[in-house]
């Protein structure tokens, strides 16, 4: 297989005029923006469960939140739309993730890590989150925004993955670009498993521990030829074991993440049983 090191972004062309820091200025709008945008969202919901979705409309919306029908096309398409109003902002911080990843970390835990963005966007709000999925049980139009919503996820992390595998280099028997897209496919869908699980609970439970050991059977499947992808092969592992005895040694570096050093110590314990 051929593989390409973890590349950085271009560079941006420096200016004093351009600033990639937000200002208090745009922090406070894009603040103000998803405060309006939850507030639709929140009356869009309520008109939905007492009203029922084909009944109720965009005028009737922007009535119950208090604002103009061209403020509600301002933040939503449609209103179908409305009952997702973090969509947009979670991707951003998933993205963020995966842009402010440390060279030495497995691309497939970068990825599991940006989405962990959206299980918390869930978490954040249960009662909510509930409500929602039980309406888009109810409504498939809703059901197939949401699908949309999530495929702009499984779309980024496909290209985030892809970008650690020469594709110039493809050759017949070489899987690495369709490794990528089914790594991908398989994080996002480890998720969406765990979040039906817990909306179905009643939000109850430890919803993060749930998914952290979904993510751990994704690793393990996909986890050992993606992980070639981020580091060049003389690097130093970021752990390693040997046995002396009945006992396991095991070394790590300082700056090594620790679901990878439990990793190695968890596939030594079972190779010397």
């Amino acid at each position: 297989m051929q593989y390409l090191p973890h590349m950085s972004q271009p560079a941006r062309p420096q200016s004093s005029d351009v600033s990639d820091t937000p200002t208090p200025g745009t922090r406070r709008a894009a603040a103000q923006r998803l405060k309006m945008r939850r507030e639709l969202s929140a009356a869009a919901m309520e008109l939905f469960a007492t009203k029922g979705y084909e009944a109720t409309t965009v005028d009737e919306i922007a009535a119950a939140a208090g604002v103009a029908r061209r403020t509600f096309f301002r933040h939503f398409r449609s209103k179908e739309e409305a009952i997702f109003p973090d969509h947009d902002d979670t991707l951003v911080r998933a993205e963020a993730v995966l842009d402010a990843a440390p060279p030495h970390e497995n691309p497939l835990d970068t990825v599991c890590r940006g989405i962990k963005e959206v299980m918390r966007m869930y978490a954040s709000a249960p009662a909510v989150s509930v409500a929602r999925y039980r309406l888009t049980r109810e409504v498939p139009t809703l059901r197939e925004a949401e699908i949309a919503s999530v495929a702009r996820y499984e779309r980024l992390f496909t290209r985030y993955l892809l970008g650690h595998f020469d594709e110039g280099a493809h050759r017949e028997g070489d899987d690495d670009p369709l490794l990528a897209e089914v790594a991908a496919s398989a994080v996002v869908t480890a998720h969406n498993h765990v979040l039906r699980r817990w909306l179905r609970a009643g939000a109850e439970g430890d919803v993060e521990t749930q998914l952290d050991h979904a993510f751990e059977i994704v690793r393990e499947t996909f986890g050992a030829g993606i992980g070639a992808g981020r580091t060049a092969s003389t690097e130093t592992p970021p752990a390693t074991v040997s046995r002396e005895g009945e006992v396991l040694v095991t070394v790590a570096r300082t700056n090594a993440p620790l679901d990878e050093v439990m990793r190695t110590i968890r596939k030594a314990l079972k190779e010397n049983r």
